[in-house]
Order: C-alpha cells, then sequence, then structure tokens
C-alpha cells in the first residue's frame, strides 16, 4: 500500500489515519486524499458508499489527477472527478425549472412525472439545506416577495405573482417564515441569504445580507448550526435559502483563491462579536499569506500578552473560514493545532499557499 505518490507535493495523513476514514466515510477528509482500490481499478472519495476495501489492496492519493495516471479510472458511485457537494445528474432537470418559476408549487406527482421519486427529493434538500424540498420552495418564494415589497411592491401583488392564491394565506406564511407582517417588514432590513458554495475542500454555506457576509464556514463543520443560530439571534433577520450578490462575489473570490490567483479578499464582512474577538479577527487578516504565527504571537500584537488560550478561543469563534485566516495561526513548536474545519484542511490550506510564494 503507498501513501504517496512520487509526482505528489502534499504530505498525506499516515495510512492507519486515511484507512480509518475511508472504513468512516469521514466527509472532513473530502479534497484531502483519494483512494486506488488494485482489485477493483478503480479510484474513490474517502465517503465512497461502496463496500470497504482490505488495506493491504489500497493505494492512497493526494490529487485525483495522480490516481488517473495511476491506472484508476473514477468510481460510478462516488464521481471522485465532481466537485465534492454538488447536486447529484438526477436532481439538475429539477433544480432548472426551480430557478426557471420559483413561483410554481410543485406536488409529488410533478416530481414522478420528471422520473423523480419525492422521497429521494425530499431526502437530499433536508442533507444539503436542512428543509424538505417544499419548504425550500416556500421560502424561496417569500423571500422573492419580501424583496418586492421592499422596492414599492403592493402586499397583494406580491402574493399573487408568488403563487399564493389568497392574501390571508400570503400575510399567515409570511408571519409565520419572518415574524412580521408584510407592511411592517416593509423599511426593515431584508432576510439574510443561506447558500452553498461548493469547493475543491467540500462545499462550504455562506450568509450573507445585502449589507455583508455574515457566515461562512464549512457544511460539516460541528459548530455550524450553532454559529448560525448566534448570526440569527444578533441580526434578528429571517435566513432564506437563496444567493445574492455578496455570497457570488465570495464564490467567485473563493474560487480565484483555490485556483492560486488570489491572496486578499475584498468581502464585506459583518463581524458581530465581542470587543476582544474582533480585535483578534482583525489582526488574523494581518497575517500575511502564506505564513505563520504562533497563538503567543498573536495575544501580544493586540495587546493582551500571555492571553494564548482566550485567543484560540476566539479562533475558535471564527464565522469565516479562508476568508479570516485562522488557518495560519500555529503553536509555538511549529505544530498544528486544532481547527474547525478539521486538522487536514488546515495542513492542506497552508501547503496550498506555500506552494504558490514562490
Amino acid at each position: 500500500m503507498n501513501a504517496k505518490n512520487k509526482n505528489q507535493t502534499i504530505d498525506l495523513p499516515s495510512v492507519s489515519e486515511m484507512y480509518r476514514a475511508l472504513c468512516d466515510r469521514n466527509c472532513q477528509y473530502e479534497g484531502v486524499f483519494f483512494v486506488g482500490v488494485r482489485t477493483t481499478g478503480v479510484f474513490c472519495r474517502p465517503t465512497c458508499p461502496a463496500r470497504k476495501p482490505k488495506l493491504k489492496n489500497v493505494d492512497f492519493y493526494s490529487n485525483a489527477n495522480d490516481a488517473l495516471a495511476a491506472g484508476f479510472r473514477p468510481c460510478k458511485k462516488c464521481r471522485p472527478l465532481e466537485v465534492f457537494g454538488a447536486a447529484p445528474e438526477w436532481l439538475n432537470p429539477l433544480l432548472k425549472q426551480v430557478e426557471h418559476d420559483p413561483s410554481r408549487r410543485w406536488s409529488d406527482s410533478d416530481l414522478r412525472k420528471m422520473n423523480v421519486e419525492p422521497t429521494r427529493v425530499r431526502r437530499w434538500f433536508q442533507q444539503n439545506h436542512g428543509m424538505t424540498f417544499h419548504s425550500y420552495l416556500r421560502s424561496r418564494r417569500l423571500s422573492t416577495a419580501l424583496g418586492q415589497i421592499r422596492v414599492g411592491e403592493k402586499t397583494t401583488g406580491a402574493a399573487f405573482k408568488n403563487g399564493y392564491d389568497s392574501l390571508s394565506g400570503f400575510r399567515d406564511a409570511f408571519k409565520k417564515w419572518f415574524g412580521d407582517t408584510p407592511a411592517s417588514s416593509r423599511d426593515q432590513g431584508g432576510p439574510i441569504s443561506v447558500n452553498r458554495i461548493l469547493t475543491p475542500l467540500g462545499p462550504m454555506v455562506a450568509a450573507a445580507g445585502d449589507d455583508g457576509l455574515y457566515l461562512l464556514e464549512f457544511a460539516d463543520r460541528r459548530l455550524l448550526e450553532t454559529q448560525l443560530k448566534r448570526v440569527k439571534r444578533v441580526s434578528q433577520r429571517a435566513f432564506v435559502p437563496a444567493s445574492n450578490p455578496i455570497i457570488e462575489q465570495a464564490e467567485k473570490e473563493l474560487a480565484e483563491y483555490f485556483d492560486g490567483n488570489r491572496r486578499e479578499f475584498s468581502l464585506p464582512i459583518e463581524l458581530i462579536g465581542t470587543k476582544f474577538q474582533e480585535a483578534v479577527w482583525k489582526q488574523l487578516m494581518k497575517i500575511p499569506y502564506g505564513q505563520t504565527v504562533s497563538y503567543d504571537s498573536l495575544a501580544r500584537e493586540i495587546g493582551h500578552d500571555g492571553a494564548q488560550r482566550a485567543v484560540g478561543r476566539a479562533n475558535g469563534d471564527n464565522r469565516f473560514a479562508i476568508v479570516i485566516p485562522c488557518h495560519r495561526v500555529i503553536r509555538s513548536d511549529g505544530s498544528l493545532s486544532g481547527y474547525g474545519g478539521g486538522l487536514w484542511r488546515k495542513r492542506w490550506l497552508l501547503d496550498h499557499e506555500q506552494k504558490r510564494l514562490f
């Protein structure tokens, strides 16, 4: 068994670590390694649902190109050449229809006419958006209606344009989702859009209003739900599954970062933290691309010498992975410490930046 191909430049975890991740289908290792199975001739993601091979029959690679170069073909079950987290092929026709007409109301029979099983659709939306397909559609309609009301559309017009048959039904649904009536919401801040952004290290969740980015985290982070609740409580605004110009900007800048063409981000960020936390986060943004600092030095830089643990906690509370580069903070002895997105993501990000300094 091999843990590294001669053409690879990124160090991999130990063989035992990767094999354990493979057996556990650990999504935190998406983007860290691929596994070639000699008995079948295919290579897979760490999360492949296929039966797990014996350790003696596998080779590990840091990227798909090396696995292809070694003669393995991509697995048809886990599709390792596709971006992790992308919508499956069977769902894409339905998603296109939803984008074409967001106001349409879909029934289970409508889905079956497209040869799509409603239970399968429901399961995918719950796993990827935290709500059923029908809840997703309803939130999209209400979000669109709110946007129309805020630019002068009358409540009646917004209701009927977004598929509601009665004004009372629209008002009830609106108040239940946003916590206020359409008229009262006219002059208040709009909802915060929440959407996924696909990256080489797995999907990220972005939350942004018209005023700025409120959150950007890896979708599998354990604290993600807690962070979203904090943002919702502090902002006092409803969340809707949608994109907006700031999320689109985040997606563009992240793609440039992963391609090696961006070292700094220009996104408007809503920090929202204690005075100490905000001092730490602002100092993090001053760490140059490709460089690292220790918790000790970071504490000294903000005038709190000896507050390494508090600095570490503030790092853990950072809601903007990569954009506020807490991955660049390490121990004084040079070793890596915890990272909300997973220690191997931290290693990957540091290696990614180091390779592009020269």
